[in-house]
C-alpha cells in the first residue's frame, strides 16, 4: 500500500498585534510567522480498504475527524474528488500542545501537502491553503511557511524576505493559558504597546537580525494573568542573560522563545530552561516548506 512520512513544523509569532473585533466575532489580527524545525512525525497509508483510521501517541488526543489532521484529509478529498482508498495517519507528536506554537495546524497542512503528493494531485500551495482555510486560520501558513505576514483571521499571507538563519530556543512552562480569556480581556482594554510591525519588516528587507529581534512583540503578553506574566518574563530574562537577540511570547503562549546568532549562547540557554522547564527545545529557522514533505 503506497505509504510516505511526512514532518509538520512549529511555528512561531516574530510579532503579533490584534487590530480589533469583527462583527463576525472573530479579531483581525497582523503577525509576522516564522517556521522552525521542531517537528511532528506522521506516516500516511492509502489504498487500506477501510475507512479514515487515525492513531497517535498522546492518549488524551482525539483520533477522528476532531483532529485537524484527519479533518485536512476529509476536506481535502471532498474539494477534489480525489478516492484515497482507505487512509491510514500515525501522528507521533513532539510540539507541545496548546503552546502557541500552532502544532495542531501544523499537522494538518503537512497531511494536506504529503496527500497531495501521495495521491498525485499536483496541487499549488495556493489552492492547498485554500483548503487549509476550511480547516482552521492558520493552516494556510503553515502550509508553505518560512517567513511571511498573516492578517485577517490569519488567512491573509504575504510572503516576506526570508529571516536570516539562527538557532532559536523554545520554552514551554507548565500551564496553560485560555485563548477566549486572552481575547476577552484584550477586548477590555486598551492596548498600551503594539509591535514595530513596520520597523520589523523594514529589518527582514535589510536581512539585519538583530533589529529583527529588538522589535519582536507580542500584545497578549499585556493581558496575561499577573502570575503568568511574570513567569514569562523570566523565561524571556534568562534567554538575554544567556545572549539571545530578543525573546517573546508566541502566540497565546505560553510558550517562550528566543532568538541567538551563536549556538554555544543557545545551548547554554536551553541547558538553563531545561533545568526548570521539560518542555525545553533548541531548534533553528526553516524555510519554504512545500519542497520539505
Amino acid at each position: 500500500m503506497p505509504a510516505i512520512e511526512v514532518k509538520a513544523y512549529a511555528k512561531l509569532n516574530l510579532s503579533l498585534d490584534v487590530l480589533g473585533k469583527r462583527p463576525d466575532g472573530y479579531h483581525d489580527m497582523r503577525m509576522v510567522m516564522q517556521t522552525v524545525g521542531l517537528t511532528d512525525h506522521i506516516r500516511l497509508e492509502t489504498g487500506t480498504g477501510k475507512p479514515l483510521r487515525m492513531e497517535t501517541n498522546l492518549g488524551f488526543l482525539p483520533a477522528d475527524e476532531h483532529n485537524l489532521a484527519a479533518a485536512a484529509a476529509l476536506r481535502l478529498c471532498e474539494a477534489t474528488g480525489a478516492d484515497h482508498g482507505g487512509l491510514s495517519i500515525r501522528l507521533r507528536k513532539a510540539i507541545p500542545v496548546c503552546a502557541g506554537m500552532a502544532g495542531g495546524s501544523a499537522d494538518a497542512a503537512a497531511v494536506l501537502r504529503g496527500l497531495n503528493r501521495l495521491l498525485d494531485l499536483g496541487l499549488s500551495g495556493r489552492r492547498l491553503a485554500e483548503v487549509g482555510a476550511l480547516v482552521g486560520s492558520d493552516v494556510p501558513y503553515c502550509v508553505g511557511g518560512g517567513t511571511a505576514l498573516a492578517e485577517g483571521r490569519g488567512e491573509l499571507l504575504t510572503p516576506l524576505p526570508a529571516l536570516p538563519p539562527c538557532h532559536v530556543v523554545l520554552c514551554k512552562p507548565a500551564f496553560s493559558v485560555s485563548t477566549p480569556e486572552l481575547f476577552k480581556a484584550l477586548d477590555g482594554c486598551r492596548i498600551r504597546r503594539r509591535p514595530d510591525t513596520a520597523g520589523l519588516l523594514a529589518a527582514l528587507e535589510r536581512g539585519n537580525l538583530p533589529e529583527v529581534a529588538r522589535r519582536m512583540y507580542n500584545v497578549f503578553e499585556d493581558v496575561l494573568p499577573p502570575r503568568r506574566a511574570q513567569e514569562i518574563d523570566s523565561i524571556k530574562n534568562v534567554m538575554i542573560q544567556h545572549g539571545a537577540l530578543g525573546a517573546s511570547m508566541s502566540g497565546t503562549g505560553p510558550t517562550v522563545f528566543g532568538l541567538f546568532d551563536r549556538l554555544e549562547e543557545a545551548e547554554g540557554a536551553r541547558n538553563a530552561l531545561s533545568e526548570l522547564y521539560r518542555e525545553t527545545f533548541l531548534t533553528e529557522t526553516v524555510g519554504d516548506l512545500m519542497e520539505q514533505v
